[in-house]
């Protein structure tokens, strides 16, 4: 795209002989000329250094722009990996070592059996692995053990209600390595005697000494059993061992290996040792038992999983379990009666279940900032394309092509955005670690496309032949938004924002962006309306200010043409899509918070307990005492016994829970928690009652479906009877919260002197901030010495020797939030609250700096009629703020709209680690939060550039003068 030049040269064009001829050149034979060497035209300076080093500033903030974009564009798959990854392998870590490993059996052969046999199997079975799942190699267990027990007939043992201990051999190939040989030696292969001779000497096995000492065993000591048909033969004890860590995952499932175990039979009970015998006894270990199974125990290596993987990963496991690999390792190991079972499939679709149920937290945050993010890269577009307009235009009249002026603005763009595209997703990658790369790299393509193209394409737009204006085109686009919405908002409340047993559907997740795009785009059509309103009554009234700021808020800033166009579009779909995701977010936060605590207080029976064991009461003036820390607002002591009778149901007679309680405090701690709520006075006794007349109760719904009317006799545990009269029935009661109890709740007076024992408190109820290590310090205090633990707990723990043991409410509320897929889910979402705040802010910013030539023009020229500096941060601020106020009211109303339209089809439970029922609750504060919070941060940015640059720019223009 060049300027074609000139047809002949200017006059006064000076001519040297070294010029060269052009065919404009005059030419005359009689002047004949000395051809010169040929000198190249000068090169044009090229398009892209020049126009970047036009405006360094600009070039510098589109850079950076792009950096950020495409920086959060490639972390938030990445961040959404980790927490995914994380969350699954705490999963099933949790679960236990039995249920994530491999757990294969056999039948051992009948012969040949040995330790190298069990070891190529352990090879066949660890060659199938390694694809998305991997084993543990250095944690495998295997080996042979005797399918039954069998009695020990030597009468030394112990026998406590004269049952024989009982006993089973093993063979673990890795035992030597995790225990500690204390006595005697290790046991190896048992002699061999010729064949036909009448005597089998016995196996040598090796006992824990704790296992030895159970059963009255030692060192020497040669342990006969029943003989069974084909004989069995006995054992000697060779060595015995010790075991360091009970605790390690390799005596998983070898219970009675490192202590004997007790087995209850009927009200009796017996002892069960496990011995582990040598590798060279293995061809006789099945006359012990009759038969005998080799296992090996595969644990597989959870923390190399990959949530991403989950269901290549359930398949083949499947696959391992019962499917090809089963039959492919039956061939392999010449074992047609090999069996694998395994936990883990079951676990993968509960993880898949509790990853389904957080996506909707999870993703909602990633879809605003996205949201956010394209009208910013959109609105930056056409502010650059509005800023250079005269320009493009000017290059189109001297016969530049569209598509030349876009290739040019591309290249332009290229420069810019590509490096810092690149630099932004290496630094994603760097310190973002995940196996996974192409989420990332496919989400920062997209984004560095987008901010590529934003500006060339809306040059084009700009460039394109002005045609008709259509009246229908912006309603029909609004229309087909509004159905958009009206249907992703009918199917979230049919199926929900995650349907079941699928992944979540995108439409569905989009939802509340969607509203808060219908919002902007009515509220587009209705502040203008009513900013012109509040301009025409500003107008009336004395003053400048108000009347031109509302006026120029009215007509748009910027506004190309004598006509008004109405303010951007842009500014305030970003506003409202940070809002409206912010708020609804931030409302699903306090809905799980909210039930968190629900929950908590419920397990707990009030914000602090104080607990005795059994029968026990608590010691005296512990309840008062508690009652009296700092933070309780509501004390309740009371007196429950779990093994009352109530006699006269249609059961004539049945168990039920007795509570002893003073009425008032108990009202307040059921009303608080929400748990059968009551009248107190219901309760009330009045003293002019008979010593024999009916104690008035509540009673659960529990106690009320097992039937009958009147009054009945309540017999308390400790003996005794109390005649009771319902006087209201109760869903729920604090001290017993369980649906199916039935409890009987008695005032503490007239019931205290009926029942002995009553008048002191075996459980202790707070409300209140309670802290839990002054409760438990205070708890320690009132224990007699000798009954003191030995070792203070620690700061926020319940040691296992407490006494008395104390919970709060503040400790459950921790322990139903600590799994780390709740935590990663919150995390991710305030961290995307954070980047939307931060994208809407430089929406507005952006739009104002557009206006920036304009309004410094503006403001000089009213300097010159007297306007003070004061009065032009005003005009300013009285310009800005009306589609800011108007985006956070907006906003928060769409974002209420959300919650309730889309609340009540999110099931919390997993996010609040317990069972509650499905919805989510509209609350004013989260929303307001986070409308004002935006608010206040845009007006604070807008009153900081109005109080720093304004000076500056309307000195420029009164001293250069108004050029445009």
């Amino acid at each position: 795209m060049t300027t074609p030049p000139s047809a002949t040269p200017p006059p006064s064009d000076p001519r040297t002989p070294s010029d060269p001829v052009t065919p404009s050149d005059p030419v005359t034979p009689s002047a004949p000329r000395t051809p010169a060497a040929p000198r190249s035209a000068p090169r044009p300076a090229p398009w892209v250094r020049t126009r970047l080093r036009a405006a360094p500033l600009g070039t510098l903030l589109a850079a950076a722009l792009a950096f950020v974009a495409v920086l959060l564009a490639a972390a938030l798959p990445r961040a959404q990996d980790r927490g995914a990854d994380q969350a699954l392998r705490s999963f099933l870590n949790d679960s236990g070592s039995t249920r994530t490993s491999l757990q294969a059996t056999a039948p051992a052969p009948a012969s040949g059996q040995s330790a190298q046999a069990l070891d190529r199997t352990l090879s066949s079975l660890l060659a199938r692995t390694g694809n998305t799942f991997h084993v543990e190699a250095e944690k495998v267990v295997h080996g042979t053990r005797t399918n039954k027990r069998q009695p020990l007939l030597n009468p030394e043992l112990s026998r406590p209600h004269r049952l024989p201990p009982e006993m089973s051999l093993l063979y673990v190939q890795q035992a030597q390595d995790h225990v500690k040989l204390e006595e005697g030696r290790w046991p190896t292969g048992t002699p061999r005697t010729a064949a036909g001779a009448a005597y089998a000497p016995p196996l040598q096995v090796a006992l824990s000494r704790q296992a030895a000492e159970t059963i009255g065993a030692r060192v020497g000591s040669v342990l006969a059993s029943a003989p069974l048909v084909d004989g069995t033969p006995s054992v000697e004890v060779v060595g015995l061992f010790s075991v360091p860590d009970e605790t390690d995952d390799f005596w998983v499932g070898l219970d009675c290996l490192p202590r004997a175990c007790k087995k209850t039979v009927g009200e009796s009970y017996l002892w069960e040792a496990d011995a582990l015998i040598g590798a060279g006894d293995l061809d006789r270990m099945d006359l012990w038992g009759h038969d005998a199974q080799d296992f090996w125990r595969l644990p597989v290596d959870v923390d190399r999983l990959r949530a991403d993987r989950l269901d290549a990963t359930k398949k083949e496991i499947a696959s391992y379990v019962a499917g090809p690999t089963a039959a492919a390792l039956s061939f392999d190991t010449r074992r047609d009666r090999l069996r694998t079972t395994s936990w883990l499939p079951e676990l993968f679709e509960q993880a898949h279940e509790r990853r389904q149920a957080a996506a909707p937290l999870a993703l909602i945050g990633p879809a605003g900032v996205g949201g956010v993010a394209f009208v910013v890269l959109c609105l930056a577009g056409a502010l650059a394309a509005d800023r250079r307009d005269a320009e493009l235009r000017l290059l189109l009249a001297r016969g530049g092509s569209r598509s030349a002026i876009a290739g040019r603005l591309l290249g332009e763009g290229a420069v810019t955005v590509l490096p810092a595209a690149a630099a932004a997703t290496a630094l994603a990658v760097l310190l973002l670690p995940t196996p996974r790369l192409a989420p990332a790299l496919l989400s920062a393509a997209t984004v560095a496309l987008l901010a590529l193209l934003a500006f060339p394409v809306r040059a084009a737009v700009l460039l394109t032949p002005a045609r008709p204006a259509g009246r229908w085109r912006r309603p029909v686009a609004e229309l087909l938004v509004l159905a958009a919405t009206a249907a992703a908002v009918l199917e979230v409340r049919r199926r929900g924002v995650a349907p079941a047993g699928s992944d979540p559907d995108p439409l569905l997740v989009a939802s509340p962006l969607l509203l808060a795009l219908c919002g902007a785009l009515l509220l587009a059509r209705v502040q203008p309306v009513v900013t012109g309103w509040f301009a025409r009554v500003a107008g009336r009234r004395s003053g400048l200010v108000g009347f031109l700021g509302l006026a120029r808020a009215a007509r748009g800033s910027g506004a190309r043409g004598a006509g008004s166009s109405g303010p951007s579009v842009l500014p305030m779909v970003a506003l409202l899509l940070a809002i409206t995701t912010g708020g609804f977010g931030a409302a699903v936060l306090q809905s799980v918070e909210s039930n968190r605590l629900g929950v908590a207080r419920l397990s707990v029976g009030g914000d602090a307990a104080i607990s005795a064991f059994g029968k026990a009461n608590l010691p005296d003036g512990l309840a008062k005492a508690a009652g009296e820390l700092p933070g309780v607002r509501t004390s309740v002591p009371l007196w429950i016994d779990h093994d009352s009778a109530l006699v006269g149901t249609v059961q004539r007679s049945s168990q039920v829970n007795l509570i002893v309680v003073e009425p008032a405090a108990y009202a307040e701690l059921s009303r608080v928690l929400g748990c059968g709520s009551f009248d107190p006075a219901l309760l009330a006794t009045g003293g002019g009652e008979s010593a024999d007349a009916p104690v008035p109760a509540l009673f659960s719904s529990g106690v009320a479906r097992l039937g009958g009317s009147g009054t009945f006799t309540v017999q308390p545990g400790n003996g005794g009877e109390v005649r009771v009269r319902g006087a209201a029935v109760i869903d729920c009661t604090p001290a017993v919260p369980a649906a199916d109890a039935a409890t009987v709740v008695l005032p503490a007076g007239r019931a205290t002197a009926l029942i002995a024992g009553s008048d002191r408190p075996n459980r202790w109820f707070g409300l209140g901030p309670v802290d839990g290590d002054r409760l438990r310090a205070l708890v320690r205090s009132a224990l007699p010495p000798e009954s003191a633990p030995p070792a203070a707990p620690t700061a926020g723990t319940q040691p296992a020797d407490e006494v008395y043991p104390v919970r709060t409410s503040a400790d459950a509320v921790a322990e139903l939030g600590a799994d780390p897929l709740q935590r990663s889910a919150e995390r991710f979402f305030w961290a995307s609250v954070a980047g939307a705040a931060g994208f809407a802010l430089l929406a507005v910013l952006l739009t104002l700096m557009r206006t920036v030539p304009e309004r410094a023009a503006l403001l000089a020229r009213l300097r010159t009629m007297g306007l003070r500096r004061r009065q032009g941060v005003a005009l300013i601020l009285a310009e800005t703020l009306p589609q800011t106020l108007a985006a956070a009211l907006g906003g928060a109303l769409v974002a209420g709209a959300a919650v309730a339209l889309l609340g009540p089809a999110m099931d919390l439970s997993t996010l609040v680690g317990a069972s509650v029922p499905t919805g989510v609750r509209l609350a004013a504060g989260p929303v307001l939060t986070q409308a004002l919070g935006l608010a206040a941060l845009v007006a604070a940015a807008v009153l900081v550039e109005a109080a720093t640059s304004g000076r500056r720019q309307i000195t420029t223009e009164l001293r250069a003068g108004d050029q445009r």
